[in-house]
């Protein structure tokens, strides 16, 4: 990005002030600002403007304010009516300007993990830029567009989703020539109701999916195979033969090709489909695609396979959480060869009136991955789970934490198993468990 304040004023057809400066990134949060960059002063529970002239301080070479707040004449400035409006609209701008072929991805779970292996496969042929972390919402897609490289080819780019209408906006602003949803699960059903309505918002992809693009959907999920679209329809996770699973990998054969993933889990399989059948519609080789999902670089917290200090596995899987994910990831610990298995399963947050059932619905699952341990941590899973699993645990083999009880959490999983025994770690992002990953791994 190399935009003189003047061009941006042009692109958003605003006032300008000061409009010589050359602005080469953006940033929202005055703390983390860059010299040469254009901060943005959006209005929340925060208000920017309020920050403008730290921002300054920082190195900002101009600013992006709204009409409502008065600004000094001699610092360089955008204005316009609706900070976050304006910052959409010089996203789009820098989309079509690059216009890289655009993967875009979706879905309950697996989203991140599925960007990741995406760009990996992508970025064996094609100069690729990703959605940075998880910067999926209405402000971290615009940035992950500016902030894209004036060169990229392929834009892998992650559509997080928490209200209708969410995702229409999304989809028109980065216009993909490919939308993936992974699945359909239980996140945000406080808000939706039920998973049908999370399927229908989930399919606002397609709302921005250039006509003659291609939705990739999961085979067996039937709220999506029986949607109508208008475009190309594919799906992804059928034919997979020769399944094996290890301590620290995934292997399958897809079109008589092998695969071998660093993760566990079918439900990473699927992942990997999705991804492979997005590289097949971009013409990557297969070979191509095996090797870039042998050593891909996988955002933090999801299924990260660690190791503590006395030799003990650590699944981490630390940043959302609804009842399918569970069952998926607890289908995985069970499969896996180890003397003893211990669970962690924070509180799955966002589950509204469902939440007293979808806890309790997980009691059969735990008990049937055969695990030596499970550790409780929230006042959902302490008031609606640990009841039913009193039943087939006693107390040396249960336990149950509030969330304030971290330290004590720590301590007890500090000492807790032996080299080649595995810890699962399962819990919303709102629970914090990944401090406890962090201590674990010290």
């Amino acid at each position: 990005m190399n935009y003189s304040v003047k061009k941006i004023g042009q692109i958003l057809n605003a006032t300008t002030q000061i409009d010589s400066k050359i602005v080469t990134g953006v940033s929202f949060d005055s703390r983390k600002v860059k010299s040469g960059d254009l901060f943005v002063a959006l209005v929340a529970e925060n208000d920017g403007h309020d920050y403008v002239q730290q921002a300054l301080t920082k190195g900002a070479t101009a600013v992006l304010v709204d009409d409502r707040h008065q600004i000094d004449s001699k610092i360089p400035a955008i204005i316009v009516s609706d900070t976050l409006l304006a910052l959409q609209q010089l996203g789009e701008y820098r989309r079509r300007q690059i216009n890289p072929k655009v993967v875009a991805i979706t879905g309950s779970n697996g989203k991140t993990t599925t960007k990741d292996m995406t760009s990996a496969i992508m970025g064996s042929q094609y100069k690729t830029f990703k959605t940075p972390e998880n910067f999926n919402n209405e402000i971290g897609v615009p940035l992950t567009l500016l902030t894209m490289p004036d060169d990229t080819e392929v834009l892998v780019v992650e559509l997080g989703m928490d209200r209708p209408g969410q995702l229409t906006t999304l989809s028109e602003l980065v216009s993909p020539d490919i939308a993936i949803i992974t699945m359909i699960g239980e996140a945000h059903i406080e808000f939706f109701r039920t998973r049908e309505n999370i399927a229908k918002a989930k399919l606002e992809i397609t709302k921005g999916l250039k006509s003659q693009g291609t939705l990739l959907i999961p085979y067996d999920e039937p709220l999506l195979t029986n949607a109508q679209v208008k475009q190309n329809v594919q799906t992804f996770g059928q034919d997979i033969k020769d399944i094996n699973s290890s301590s620290s990998k995934t292997i399958f054969t897809y079109q008589n090709t092998r695969f071998a993933i660093p993760l566990l889990g079918r439900y990473n399989i699927m992942n990997a489909l999705a991804a492979i059948s997005a590289g097949i519609l971009l013409h990557i080789e297969l070979k191509n695609a095996v090797e870039a999902l042998q050593h891909f670089d996988l955002t933090k917290n999801r299924t990260e396979q660690l190791t503590t200090s006395h030799g003990v596995n650590l699944i981490s899987d630390v940043y959302n959480s609804n009842p399918t994910a569970v069952a998926a990831v607890l289908a995985t610990l069970k499969i896996i060869p180890a003397t003893h298995k211990y669970v962690v399963l924070g509180d799955m947050l966002e589950l509204g009136e469902q939440a007293a059932s979808l806890h309790a619905c997980l009691a059969e699952t735990v008990i049937n991955a055969n695990v030596d341990g499970v550790y409780l941590v929230g006042p959902l899973m302490n008031k609606y789970l640990y009841p039913i699993l009193q039943r087939r645990f006693d107390s040396a083999h249960l336990h149950q934490y509030e969330t304030d009880q971290l330290a004590e959490l720590i301590k007890d999983l500090q000492t807790l198993g032996e080299n080649g025994d595995v810890i699962l770690l399962k819990a919303s992002h709102g629970i914090h468990l990944e401090n406890v990953v962090n201590a674990l791994v010290k």
